[in-house]
């Protein structure tokens, strides 16, 4: 694979890109936020993992979109990518000049967020334009620094997109967002491991072929799938701060967080 990691690491590094490759194509989105956490217990530094993933998203996003751009919602992204796209760049400065301590805290907070909104089925609404715009640049930066905005961009564009646009739009929109990230990184003399992202596609695309054969299953059980999904992040999320050492500076986290949640019922 060619990364400096035992046989034991590389089989699991393995199962975690039929993982992403999974949600990714299964929900539409979020293969990032549900596999970066996990990857960081094998290497804790996401520099190494998110130009990866970046690589897997251009490749499988592209491959999909390749038939389907009549289907994108060409009107809604341009309206949003102001937005979007200007935080996203600034999120992958954060990204290259950050210390990882903070980068790993920041990814596993948020993940723990996600966690709790989906484990008691909470969702993040928006019922006003300014609320739209906030949570789209709140959504762009943490999707630069991190690639785990999704879900809070997901939660405007679902409201404005019709659902049979919606995946082929959100495919797009990520496209964009990791072709922004790549740039970047190839710019700043990033080292990409692009070969490593290469030798790791046959996997992903095994949990990509699953994820298109469940989509529709996924789809009519969702309550279930993602209230399953917020308890495995729930955990993966407090063991990362507790092996970080984050986890007792949480408290005053939690309750901002319980706060956010009754705001968004």
């Amino acid at each position: 694979m060619l990364l400096d990691f035992t046989l034991y690491q590389t089989l699991v590094v393995a199962c975690l890109f039929v993982w992403t490759g999974f949600v990714r194509t299964g929900l539409g989105f979020g293969g990032a936020a549900l596999g970066l956490p996990l990857l960081l217990f094998v290497q804790n530094d996401p520099r190494l993992w998110l130009p990866i993933i970046s690589v897997h998203l251009l490749f499988f996003s592209g491959l999909t979109l390749r038939t389907r751009l009549h289907n994108v919602d060409w009107h809604y992204l341009r309206q949003t990518s102001v937005y979007i796209i200007p935080p996203a760049v600034v999120g992958v400065f954060g990204l290259i000049n950050l210390p990882i301590l903070w980068l790993n805290g920041f990814i596993y907070s948020i993940t723990l967020f996600y966690g709790f909104m989906w484990l008691f089925n909470r969702s993040i609404e928006s019922h006003h334009t300014w609320v739209d715009k906030l949570l789209l640049i709140i959504g762009g930066y943490v999707a630069g620094t991190s690639l785990t905005g999704a879900p809070l961009m997901v939660a405007v564009y679902m409201r404005h997109v019709s659902k049979e646009k919606l995946r082929d739009t959100l495919f797009f929109l990520w496209f964009i967002l990791v072709s922004i990230k790549m740039t970047t990184f190839i710019a700043l003399s990033v080292t990409l491991h692009f070969y490593a992202a290469l030798s790791l596609i046959p996997v992903a695309a095994i949990g990509h072929l699953l994820g298109l054969k469940a989509h529709a299953a996924i789809m009519r059980n969702d309550l279930v799938f993602k209230r399953c999904l917020g308890g495995g992040l729930v955990v993966v999320s407090a063991l990362g701060l507790a092996n970080l050492g984050l986890l007792k500076q949480l408290n005053t986290g939690f309750d901002v967080m319980k706060g956010l949640l009754l705001h968004f019922v």
